[in-house]
């Protein structure tokens, strides 16, 4: 499972495949399709189950916004490589985006009318966080994992939590949405602290706690599960979030602190490397 951490990415850099060279070439019109068969795809598909569900268009349109927002962030990440590629890991990843943007329209649907968590919510926020599992392993298996490809995947991530999130809101009240803005404050902090942006180690108990989170989110959205047992599934996930992006913070701090400490030593000032 992925850590769900922008400064973390769960597949290794790899060099862009060849015929990667520009606008032009055969890996860029890949992704120009690629990205567009993505945003098509959902915007017929909601296109369709919005006129044979719904008579009261504005509901429609708001909840088609909410998956566009999704989709078209996805796309975006695709289409704003250097040089522009997709893999076939990125495929997946794409539609996995789809499943979450057609789950955010269903959220808002659902907000709008003031009923709750619907179990379309459910089934396919549970489908798309499966499917999590599939794109790093298609990435391992074809020799295609890249950068951009765990970037993307990552934001996919954070967009199916937030939408749980923002389901989960109209079950417990506005207090889970934490669980799925914290992945974007820490993208606002680092605008602000670029420190933050800087890459972590791997971490066990990082990928653990990301995973847990949009499991927490399905199980308390579950029509079966008592309120009462689903806010303390959240309370402690969104407990263990925090820990998580706490600790993260700080070893980044002294990260920053460290590097500026040997910049600062005489050694490093007489041109030596620090530690010599």
């Amino acid at each position: 499972m992925p850590e769900s951490r922008p400064a973390d990415p769960t597949r290794a850099p790899a060099a862009p495949a060849p015929g990667q060279t520009g606008p032009g070439s055969a890996a860029a019109s890949r992704a120009v399709a690629d990205a567009g068969t993505a945003v098509g795809a959902y915007l017929v598909a909601w296109a369709w189950f919005g006129a044979a569900v719904f008579t009261d268009p504005v509901p429609w349109l708001l909840a088609l916004a909410a998956g566009a927002a999704v989709i078209i962030r996805a796309a975006g990440s695709v289409m704003r490589r250097k040089p522009r590629f997709s893999t076939p890991a990125d495929r997946v990843t794409l539609g996995r985006a789809g499943i979450v943007a057609f789950c955010a329209a269903e959220t808002v649907v659902g907000l709008i009318a003031g009923a709750g968590p619907s179990l379309p919510v459910v089934v396919l926020g549970t489908a798309a966080f499966l499917l999590d599992a599939v794109d790093g392993r298609v990435a391992r298996f074809t020799g295609c994992a890249t950068a951009e490809g765990a970037r993307l995947d990552s934001d996919t991530d954070a967009a199916l939590v937030l939408v749980l999130s923002c389901a989960a809101a109209g079950k417990f009240g506005l207090w889970p949405l934490g669980i799925g803005l914290m992945y974007y404050a820490f993208l606002a902090a680092a605008w602000f602290r670029t420190s933050l942006k800087n890459p972590l180690p791997s971490s066990t108990v990082r990928r653990v706690i990301g995973a847990a989170q949009p499991a927490a989110l399905l199980f308390a959205l579950l029509p079966a599960v008592p309120p009462a047992l689903g806010a303390m599934v959240l309370g402690s996930a969104l407990g263990l979030l925090a820990f998580s992006f706490g600790r993260d913070v700080v070893k980044l701090e002294r990260l920053r602190a460290s590097r500026a400490s040997a910049a600062g030593s005489p050694a490093t000032r007489a041109g030596s490397p620090a530690g010599t």
